[in-house]
């Protein structure tokens, strides 16, 4: 096992394979794979996703007003676009975690989901910190204008 490369063994995760027809069968052949096999395949996932995550990502929770500063590439040259809005869930957890923000653009909501550790977010910025009791906040699709902000935390400055 020593001698496999790390990415052949993140192939054999596919754990229902098609077989070909050349071999006579036709249709999903399932993959045992043995404990210690699975060991060495959740440990490999750990270490290739800590390697794609940020040393520092900002704090901030639902209900945060933020702006996301994302690079755009257009042809040969790379800007940053601001996108200011509330965060209306984060998911996920590790490299694969997740956040959306949602604004109103001319009337319009307009939502953008970003991962968090994405080279594509060049920072983000909390504007102001929102009251939120849930992990989701769905129902600000709902509403428009008033109806759709969210009481400020305001923090006391010691």
């Amino acid at each position: 096992m020593n001698n496999i490369n790390k990415y052949d063994i993140i192939n054999r995760l596919y754990v229902n394979r098609w077989s070909s027809v050349a071999n006579g069968l036709v249709g999903l052949q399932h993959y045992e794979h043995s404990e210690k096999e699975i060991f060495k395949m959740n440990e490999l996932i750990k270490e290739i996703e800590a390697a794609e995550m940020k040393k520092e990502v900002k704090d901030f929770k639902v209900g945060d007003t933020v702006k996301v500063s994302a690079r755009v590439k257009e042809g040969q040259r790379e800007r940053i676009q601001l996108f200011e809005g509330t965060v209306i869930k984060r998911q996920g957890g590790g490299a694969r975690e997740t956040f959306t923000v949602r604004k109103l653009s001319s009337g319009i909501g307009v939502e953008r989901t970003w991962p968090v550790h994405s080279p594509n977010v060049a920072d983000i910025e909390v504007v102001r910190h929102g009251k939120a009791r849930r992990a989701k906040l769905n129902f600000l699709r709902e509403r428009t204008g008033k109806a759709a902000k969210l009481k400020e935390i305001v923090s006391k400055a010691d």
